[in-house]
């Protein structure tokens, strides 16, 4: 029970620092006013680290975070990264830590179909039909700059998933 709360605090933690940093640091380092979306990366990690019931929780989370500084309509990206969660969490049987290749993967797919269907609810509804401008000029330089980011990301992401699932084992341990 002691260590359910530790990686709840920690979670939670990790949410509020990406929150942080999403809201405070990248909008100055923005390229061509294209910035990573930390909370999906935070959310997709979860996801496949601790699977889909783990993903849903942290992706409902941020996507709320996410909703009351940015959004327009509350629950829309809470509903959005809740799924995201959800379907990175089903990868978690494919998914081992020493391989960076999957994680990048789902981690780009992620964007990408975030990016369009934000595209799709949040502009195709409104009459803006140019998806090729909103393509080159959004989703691809957001995706690109999401998975560079996630090269440094992911590595303190899996450090603590370790340290907390070697905990966990350790105290199964006396039990057993």
């Amino acid at each position: 029970m002691k260590l359910k709360i530790k990686r709840v605090i920690v979670t939670a933690l990790a949410v509020c620092i990406c929150y942080a940093l999403q809201c405070t640091l990248f909008p100055s380092l923005a390229l061509a006013s294209v910035k990573p979306n930390l909370m999906l990366i935070l959310t997709a990690s979860f996801g496949f680290m601790r699977g889909p019931k783990d993903g849903m929780l942290v992706g409902f989370f941020s996507g709320l975070l996410t909703d009351i500084q940015f959004g327009n309509i509350l629950g829309f990206y809470a509903l959005i990264y809740l799924l995201a969660g959800y379907v990175n969490g089903l990868f978690e049987q494919l998914y081992y830590d020493e391989d960076i290749k999957l994680p990048l993967a789902l981690v780009g797919a992620t964007e990408f179909i975030y990016g369009l269907v934000v595209y799709l609810l949040m502009f195709m509804l409104r009459s803006e039909f140019d998806f090729l401008h909103y393509l080159r000029h959004i989703i691809i330089p957001e995706l690109i700059y999401t998975i560079v980011v996630t090269l440094g990301l992911y590595p303190l992401i899996l450090f603590i998933n370790r340290r907390l699932e070697a905990e966990e084992k350790r105290s199964a341990g006396k039990f057993v």
